[in-house]
């Protein structure tokens, strides 16, 4: 650089104020106003932590401890440690196998559950079945009634055709009256 030349001054950034949170909502609220600051850059999402397991026995064990007399004043608390580390796993062991257990009677009773509702829903769906043939049972026996009665009369089939329409039109409108809700308070006036 030439000794006349002066370097440009960078930006200062404004400091910042402290801000203490005084509840979660305003903690998180801070977090996203950080975050939010540079869209661009990416977030950093924590991967779910591996559940602990304890680490496995070993396979050969080279310093096998016996009865025998003459054993180091040292050689107690190794002992100590691998049997503390045999009861860990031996838990570890025993709070998975009751997990599975509770996991399965959950999943045995979510089946026996949806089977209960599934028959429920069966047999809801039979009655109404049954309910529909009769009603269209005792359409078709009115039909033939006044068929019958109609045949009887000898009317113009022009007259025989719009009485049917009339009561089909009737029955309809008593559907819809029956159908409709009736309003569950009462006002005075």
């Amino acid at each position: 650089m030439a000794a006349g030349t002066t370097r440009p001054s960078r930006p200062r950034k404004e400091p910042q104020p402290l801000v203490i949170p005084r509840s979660a909502a305003e903690e998180q609220r801070l977090k996203l106003e950080r975050l939010m600051r540079n869209p661009d850059k990416t977030v950093p999402i924590p991967e779910k932590l591996n559940e602990w397991s304890p680490r496995p026995p070993p396979e050969f064990v080279r310093d096998v401890m016996g009865s025998s007399a003459g054993a180091g004043s040292g050689e107690f608390h190794v002992y100590r440690h691998l049997r503390r580390r045999e009861y860990q796993r031996q838990d570890f062991m025993d709070a998975m196998a009751e997990k599975q257990k509770l996991d399965e009677e959950y999943q045995k009773k979510l089946e026996k559950n949806k089977m209960v509702a599934e028959e429920q829903t069966a047999k809801r769906r039979k009655k109404r079945q049954k309910l529909k043939e009769k009603k269209l049972l005792a359409k078709k026996s009115k039909l033939e009634q006044k068929s019958e009665n109609a045949a009887d009369s000898n009317p113009s089939p022009k007259q025989q055709t719009s009485e049917e329409e009339d009561e089909e039109v009737s029955e309809e409108e008593e559907e819809e009256k029956d159908d409709a809700e009736e309003p569950s308070f009462v006002t005075k006036r």
